[in-house]
Parts: C-alpha cells; sequence; structure tokens
C-alpha cells in the first residue's frame, strides 16, 4: 500500500474525478476526508471506501466558503490526528464566455470555487505540514490552464492561476519537506458540465476549433491514478510540477 496509515483531505469527492481519487487513496491504506457540497454524493463514496475495507467520513464543504474548508480541516484532524495529502480537486466551469460577454458574478463564483479554495485551503493545512516537516498538496487543473482553447475566459484564467500557484507554493516550501504538484486533465467522463448555466454560441463556436483533435476522454479513474502517484513516496523527487493527463490532446 502506497499511503497507508496517511490522512488525506479530497474535496469535490462525490463524484468523478475527486470521487475516484478518494476510493483509490483508501485502497492505498490512506484515512480520507470525502469532501463536497453534495454531501449524499460524498456520502456514498464513503460507503463505497468502507465496502472495500477502507476508512473514510464525509463532510458537507462550500470550498467558496472560508468558514467551511476551516471546518473541513479542524474536523479531518479532529478524526484522524493530523492532514498529510490535501487534493484539491473541487471546481466549476464557466459557460465558454469570452472576455466581453462575462458577468462579474459569474466571474467572482468560479475564481472563489476554482483558485481561491486552493489558496485557502493550502494555507489552512501548511502549519501542520510545516509542524511534522512532510506533506503533500495536489491541485487539479486542467489543460485549460496550459492553452487558451478549452473553456471560456474565466475558466481559463482560474487555473491558469492555479498552475501559477502550485508551481510557487511547491518552491517556497520545497527546503521543508512539503510538496506541491498539479495535474492537468484533459477532457474526462464527469458532470463538471452541470455546473454550466448556459453555453455561450460564439464562445463555443470559437472552442469547436480544436475539440476534434481530442484523441478521447478519460475515466476518471486514469485521472485517480496520477493522483496516487504524486501523494506516494514514488514521486519524492516531483515537486513544483504540472503532470499532463490528456490522452495525447494537447501534442497536437
Amino acid at each position: 500500500m502506497k499511503l497507508k496509515d496517511k490522512v488525506a483531505i479530497v474535496t469535490g469527492a462525490a463524484s468523478g474525478i475527486g470521487k475516484q481519487i478518494a476510493i483509490r487513496f483508501a485502497k492505498e491504506g490512506a484515512k480520507v476526508a470525502v469532501s463536497d457540497l453534495n454531501i449524499k454524493g460524498a456520502e456514498e463514496t464513503v460507503a463505497e471506501i468502507k465496502a472495500n475495507g477502507g476508512i473514510a467520513f464525509a463532510i458537507k464543504t462550500d470550498v467558496a466558503s472560508e468558514a467551511d474548508i476551516q471546518a473541513l480541516v479542524d474536523t479531518t484532524v479532529k478524526n484522524y490526528g493530523t492532514v498529510d495529502i490535501l487534493v484539491n480537486n473541487a471546481g466549476i466551469m464557466d459557460n465558454m464566455e469570452p472576455a466581453g460577454d462575462i458577468e462579474d458574478r459569474n466571474w467572482e463564483r468560479i475564481i472563489a470555487v476554482n483558485t481561491t479554495s486552493v489558496m485557502r485551503s493550502t494555507r489552512k493545512v501548511l502549519p501542520i505540514f510545516l509542524e511534522k516537516g512532510k506533506g503533500v498538496i495536489i491541485n487539479v487543473a486542467s489543460i485549460g490552464g496550459l492553452f487558451g482553447a478549452r473553456a471560456g475566459a474565466a475558466y481559463t484564467a482560474s487555473k491558469y492561476a492555479v498552475i501559477g500557484f502550485t508551481k510557487n507554493t511547491g518552491y517556497m516550501y520545497a527546503l521543508k519537506g512539503i510538496r506541491c504538484n498539479a495535474i492537468a486533465p484533459g477532457a474526462v467522463m464527469t458532470n463538471i458540465g452541470a455546473s454550466m448555466t448556459g453555453i455561450n454560441e460564439f464562445g463555443m463556436s470559437r472552442q469547436q476549433t480544436g475539440m476534434a483533435t481530442n484523441p478521447r476522454a478519460a475515466d476518471p479513474a486514469e485521472i485517480a491514478g496520477v493522483a496516487v502517484f504524486l501523494a506516494s513516496d514514488d514521486a519524492s523527487f516531483v515537486n513544483g510540477a504540472v503532470i499532463t493527463a490528456d490522452g495525447g490532446w494537447t501534442a497536437y
């Protein structure tokens, strides 16, 4: 078991990539805090983990809320004594809007969920990691944070920011035993599209240009395998990196 006796927090773990990361971490021996705004889905993830002999608990978290982030980490420490691994996976899409069509409320919500939450949760766990002299942070970014033609302007900006934050954090704490890396998935079969409230026709028409070059969509479990690697000692010398997992889409 690669994560035996580790304690992991996984946000957005009710479905998709987050769910598969939580399940894989538990199979590798970690105790998992399954965090999501969808508490019913989080509880279903926990039930699956426990059915396979793993250890987990569910907690309702709105990652856009500072109070909820505080409660997530504090509750995990109360239940399991510490935190060893933080996976910032929760995220939402935009509606493919180009810059000229962005409304402030949509921009602010996307940045709050996709970017500010990553900063806040990282800030919250760092004292724990610094005291122990070790810890792992994994941020689920996107190839939309590496290229400009995978989403609208707000989502793209939010994921570019996550990648920059990842690199800065990895460098800043490299001498403190703390690693911070990001995964940049391509198309993945999840329900994140449900967070879209109405497609911007112009924005979508521009994005469609490169969609046909995508070889395929991934199963969320394929991204979870990358997360297990980054969380484990197998990745002890991987820090401040962005692992692209897109089936070769951006190789075109």
